[in-house]
């Protein structure tokens, strides 16, 4: 593998992205999870308090992110005892590529909400072999894939992901940030029509958690419908092998592909 992590710390603002981070539309860009992920570490970083969990991120792609180094500034938006909420701005060149608003909330003791009335749902179970299918770029290479459906088709699709490099050089992965790494895959991985001939680009993600995951391992399990005037929109459930724990949507921006120009 040609990277050890996804971003490389260069300052105490600064991260250099490395191939991990390169999208399907392109080496020279990156795939939105990533960044995305960095921003609620700087967050974590840079705000830490042990009694409040990140309970949502809400992220706002602000224009394609180049494969450049990323200057990250937090800070808090709304301050409180029991719910807060941060912001966190990536800049490439000077210019906002990326920002998320991170909802924190604090958390009481276990056993001081009784369980609901709705019984939980169990997670498939994780498939044996490893799929290649998302190997072709680096984002794609740097996780583990294994698909419970939905492979290489079009429609709803379930995968089980693992990541195999840390989001920061040198520095442990937090639990939250492996969730938000491959929830940006949602609309990707469920798309409703041939990537060849068609554009769904989500313009945001929001992620919301019960819980934190556990493990290694990830489950995303996607469906994307569309309105036929432009517009789509991706939901999915997250869950890791004790069950789900958050859910994911993004909005879509769709159409048709420019038909390639022939030389005359």
């Amino acid at each position: 593998m040609d990277f050890d992590a996804y971003f490389t710390r260069v300052d105490g603002e600064t991260y250099a992205p490395t191939m991990a981070t390169s999208s399907p539309w392109g080496e020279h860009l990156q795939h939105g999870g990533p960044p995305t992920a960095l921003l609620v570490h700087a967050v974590e970083k840079n705000h830490p308090r042990d009694d409040v969990r990140v309970a949502r991120v809400a992220s706002e792609f602000l224009g394609i992110i180049p494969r450049e180094p990323v200057r990250v500034r937090t800070r808090v938006v709304r301050p409180g005892r029991r719910i807060e909420m941060t912001e966190a701005t990536a800049e490439i060149g000077g210019r906002e590529v990326l920002t998320a608003r991170v909802w924190r909330i604090a958390v009481q003791h276990a056993g001081s909400v009784p369980a609901g009335v709705t019984p939980p749902d169990v997670p498939p179970p994780l498939p044996d072999a490893e799929d290649a299918w998302l190997s072709q770029f680096g984002y794609g290479r740097s996780i583990e894939w294994r698909y419970v459906y939905g492979m290489g088709a079009l429609g709803p699709a379930a995968v089980w992901s693992r990541q195999r490099v840390p989001l920061v050089e040198g520095e442990p992965i937090a639990p939250v940030e492996r969730a938000i790494v491959v929830a940006d895959s949602a609309n990707g991985i469920s798309g409703e029509l041939p990537m060849g001939e068609w554009l769904f680009v989500p313009p945001s993600l929001s992620l919301a958690f019960e819980r934190y995951p556990r493990g290694e391992w990830v489950l995303l399990d996607a469906r994307t419908t569309l309105g036929g005037d432009g517009i789509g929109v991706t939901s999915a459930r997250v869950a890791d092998r004790d069950g789900y724990f958050g859910v994911a949507s993004q909005a879509l921006y769709v159409e048709r592909r420019a038909a390639p120009q022939v030389a005359q």
